[in-house]
């Protein structure tokens, strides 16, 4: 080969190696170009969302505990049943409940009946002690005219000369009839005094009634503790919802304030704790996609209701006090509630306390 020949390879050689610099120069540009879009893609995307995964399912259960002690003899409950509000959930023994009303409803009838002749003493006592008083003022002044008259006859004898117009025996009779009829006088003005307290009497009798009153009133409070604690044997579901955390079976006594069981409403929310400075850009109204842990095709809507007025640590039994010893800035969440309004089934209900992932869209 001689010199020309190899100078025209090179020369082909050459722009082969220029164009594989071209190539690989465009492939380079190409992937930065994606690269820098997938970057801007992401950037611009997180852009107008908040999320956190501090999120957990919430409701309200709400404690079922019996008010009165005694033993379930009727259990109309199995674990995670779903019931209906009004559904009779268990009765207990109502045996000395039944017992205590109509216990009540004597203790009643015999209030009720001295009442009533409390009543009839009380009428009677408003017309006889009138009576009684009249009564004794008509004596007293018939009283008063016997002694008018046995007076004027005794002084009529004294008056006259014993043993010539009248005799000694008369004069002592007609003293002995005016000191008669001033004894009798004497005896009807006692009555009447006696009987001229007519007021007090009857205020008597009056008092008799209301303290007959009161006992029937008490009489019936009694009876309707005693209807009211029978009703309480019959336990029936407040609401809808699911059994759950059951803790007694047919047998088992139960005592005022212990907890049976819990019904969980069909109600349920999220419950999210978002950092303090997401609180920023959330806002009452807001809508949210919802993931949820143990339901990865399940994908729920939802729309921010409302933002706690306090942090999660101001409502602990204990509460961080800050203005004591050395502060370190910690920072806080606030709960946030979030309503469920779609992607929900109706025959897939959440259980309470599942972890989820809401991302708020704030713009």
């Amino acid at each position: 080969m001689d010199g020309t020949q190899q100078a025209e390879l090179r020369s082909r050689a050459v722009p082969i190696r220029s164009r594989g610099k071209l190539v690989r120069r465009a492939l380079f540009v190409a992937a930065l170009a994606a690269i820098i879009a997938v970057a801007l893609y992401v950037y611009f995307s997180g852009v107008g969302i908040v999320s956190t995964d501090d999120a957990f399912t919430d409701g309200q259960p709400i404690a079922m505990a019996p008010q009165i002690s005694g033993k379930i003899v009727t259990f109309n409950v199995t674990d995670n049943l779903f019931v209906h509000k009004g559904d009779l959930l268990l009765v207990i023994d109502p045996r000395s409940y039944v017992a205590a009303v109509n216990q009540a409803k004597a203790s009643l009838a015999s209030a009720e009946a001295a009442l009533a002749s409390a009543e009839q003493s009380l009428a009677i006592a408003k017309v006889s002690y009138p009576a009684q008083l009249a009564q004794a003022k008509a004596a007293q002044e018939a009283a008063a005219a016997n002694l008018f008259q046995a007076a004027q006859n005794e002084k009529r004898q004294l008056n006259l000369p014993a043993g010539v117009v009248t005799s000694i025996q008369n004069q002592d009779n007609a003293v002995a009839a005016a000191n008669a009829a001033r004894a009798a006088l004497a005896q009807a003005k006692a009555s009447v005094a006696a009987a001229d307290d007519v007021a007090q009497q009857i205020a008597a009798a009056e008092a008799v009634v209301a303290e007959r009153t009161a006992a029937v009133t008490q009489a019936q409070a009694a009876l309707a503790e005693a209807e009211v604690n029978l009703s309480y044997t019959r336990v029936a579901a407040p609401s809808s919802g699911w059994i759950t955390d059951r803790g007694v079976s047919l047998g088992s006594y139960v005592q005022p304030g212990q907890t049976m069981f819990s019904i969980v409403k069909p109600d349920v929310w999220i419950t999210a704790n978002f950092k303090e400075t997401d609180l920023h850009y959330i806002r009452p109204g807001q809508n949210v996609t919802i993931s949820v842990d143990a339901y990865p095709d399940l994908h729920l809507t939802g729309r921010v209701d409302s933002i706690q007025k306090g942090s999660g640590s101001v409502f602990t039994p204990f509460p961080a006090e800050n203005a004591t010893g050395n502060f370190v800035k910690i920072v806080q969440r606030v709960p946030v509630k979030i309503q469920i309004t779609g992607g929900l089934p109706a025959d897939h209900p959440l259980p309470l306390g599942l972890s989820v992932e809401p991302v708020v869209h704030v713009r």
